[in-house]
């Protein structure tokens, strides 16, 4: 299994839109959707909206036709940027970003079993399983494998050899060793439940010869069904790991109303200054999740407070049912122009902090607003406009 991810229809374009508008500040193009081109004031006049000289009955539907379409088009980017921009990119709903509202999961796949050329095994398929890909300073990850047939039922599995190793990267040396690992079923070192055939192994990478290592690291495996004479399958794992950890949590967290929306402080020991990107979700007190809340700016040495606003208008939309709950909280400091690109901050898992009761009223009404956003309206509602006078100049009206 390969790393990665920090995403159709008019969800596709709001994302972009929103993405345009939120990472403008010089964040990394990665951890943002990409943006549309912002037609500049006029673009559409000079595309050739003017009216021109009376034209042939054929040639001057055609043309009308154009011109509908250009005012079509110009409406739609209107009306696209504005709804993706009601809320702020850092409070967004969950309905938008299903995909990272649960990501402490481990990562689950179900694949034919190779030989070392590459040629599936008939009637063999691996079921994979590890609980993390990034993994940082002295976190562990938890390996499993188990095999299934054709009908998907389990085959009693031998792994007969395990070795992690560092992956080559660009040319450069190694700066490790490969380390064996012990795949087994015995309810011990990660495996979950003894005998029930699925094998499993544990790997810390700062504690078993990788602790200088910023890079992926691969375990591969060499396995067949028991009883299988043949030449045995391979299947392999990879990892991206990062020994240093830029920071911690101190485990306070405090809340207040600011101009009608809700922010959460979380507090943390910086040791690396740099661009932190901390995402967290929000719950209310029937489980439902419905906000999805982003920090993604400069931190420096020392003593921080990280921002999470929930924003007004989001919780009036939403009405969600107090209390509130944050959970589920991954952080990281943003390497430019290196990879890995992401030095972890540890994980803060399950809830995190609980709300205190508040009625809907205290939440603020109004959308978004900023510098941007009313330029990017303004210039975008001049192109409808230069659209419309187009097309009605061509009319005749």
């Amino acid at each position: 299994m390969t790393p990665r991810s920090w995403e159709a229809g008019a969800l596709l374009v709001a994302a972009a839109a929103l993405g345009w508008l939120a990472w403008d500040d010089g964040a990394s193009a990665m951890h943002a959707p990409a943006p549309p081109a912002a037609p500049p004031p006029g673009a559409l006049a000079g595309a050739g909206l003017a009216a021109t000289a009376p034209q042939p009955d054929a040639a001057r539907a055609q043309r009308l036709r154009e011109l509908q379409a250009a005012l079509r088009d110009a409406r739609q980017r209107l009306a696209s940027y504005q709804a993706a921009t009601v809320y702020p990119f850092d409070s967004r709903p969950a309905a938008e970003q299903r995909d990272q509202l649960r990501p402490f999961d481990p990562v689950i796949e179900s694949r034919p079993l190779l030989t070392a050329q590459g040629e599936p095994l008939r009637g063999r398929h691996l079921v994979t399983r590890q609980d993390r890909v990034f993994v940082g300073g002295q976190d562990s990850v938890v390996f499993a494998v188990s095999m299934v047939d054709d009908q998907r039922q389990p085959l009693p599995l031998r792994v007969l050899r395990a070795v992690a190793r560092e992956a080559p990267s660009g040319g450069a040396a190694a700066v490790s060793q490969p380390a064996a690992l012990q795949f087994d079923d015995r309810g011990t070192g990660g495996d979950a439940i003894a005998g029930d055939g699925t094998l499993s192994a544990r790997l810390q990478p700062a504690a078993q010869g990788f602790a200088a290592v910023r890079g992926t690291i691969r375990v591969e495996l060499d396995l067949q069904a028991a009883g299988d004479g043949g030449a045995p399958g391979h299947a392999f794992f990879d990892i991206v790991y990062t020994p240093e950890v830029p920071a911690t949590w101190t485990g306070d967290v405090r809340e207040s109303m600011e101009l009608g929306s809700l922010a959460f402080f979380l507090g943390a020991q910086v040791r690396e200054p740099g661009r932190y990107v901390v995402s967290a979700r929000v719950y209310d007190a029937t489980g439902r999740p419905f906000a999805l809340l982003q920090f993604n700016d400069q931190l420096p040495v020392g003593p921080a407070q990280v921002k999470l606003t929930l924003f007004g208008k989001l919780v009036r939309d939403a009405r969600p049912v107090f209390p509130l709950t944050l959970r589920d909280v991954d952080g990281y400091r943003l390497i430019d122009d290196r990879f890995p690109d992401r030095a972890l901050m540890p994980r803060r898992a399950g809830i995190v902090h609980t709300s205190a009761r508040y009625v809907l009223d205290a939440f603020a009404d109004a959308q978004w607003s900023s510098e941007q956003r009313t330029r990017y309206l303004t210039e975008l509602g001049r192109d409808v406009a230069q659209a419309d006078a187009a097309l009605r100049a061509a009319q005749g009206r």
